[in-house]
């Protein structure tokens, strides 16, 4: 079931741009956390995530594994096909703040998207590294160990109609 979703190299790169524009202090964490909350909005609302990343369970809470993966390899601590877009799109500075060096591609991104990530950011982007981590430890995280994987039924549960959005990660219609 968690892999219903197709991760989304090209569109991940535009979403992390996307979210390093729009915050004063774009780091990893901050990153992550945005990304996660915005999917489990987007999954609320329109039954799917933004870029089809899976949520690893972290010590400072979810992380997108695969736009995490993005983010280490511009910082050069891991190897990612997708690299060379990457650094195209961004630097990272002191070992994990994010450094646009163009604008976001929105063309990539749907309005459902960009509505998800502006609220998101709206709500969650001035909070601290602390109160991020400690909103996120709620529900889907505890669920995993750390280091695994966080199913999306877990993620769905926490929805407030996640009886629906259970039924439609089973049954997908075409």
């Amino acid at each position: 079931m968690a892999g219903r979703f197709q991760f989304d190299p090209e569109k991940a790169v535009e979403v992390i741009l996307y979210i390093a524009h729009r915050l004063r202090d774009p780091g990893f964490h901050k990153i992550s956390k945005i990304l996660y909350f915005a999917d489990l909005s987007h999954l609320g609302k329109f039954g799917r995530l933004i870029t089809g990343d899976a949520y690893v369970a972290m010590k400072h809470g979810p992380v997108p594994s695969c736009s995490y993966d993005i983010l280490k390899s511009v910082r050069e601590d891991a190897p990612f096909c997708f690299s060379d877009h990457a650094k195209n799109a961004f630097s990272v500075v002191d070992g994990y703040i994010v450094r646009p060096l163009r604008e976001p591609g929105v063309d990539l991104l749907s309005r459902s998207d960009c509505k998800c990530l502006d609220a998101t950011i709206s709500k969650y982007g001035n909070m601290s590294f602390r109160e991020l981590t400690d909103l996120s430890h709620i529900g889907a995280w505890n669920t995993a160990s750390e280091n695994d994987t966080i199913s999306l039924e877990e993620m769905a549960s926490m929805l407030p109609n996640h009886e629906e959005i259970l039924e439609h990660i089973a049954n997908p219609t075409p």
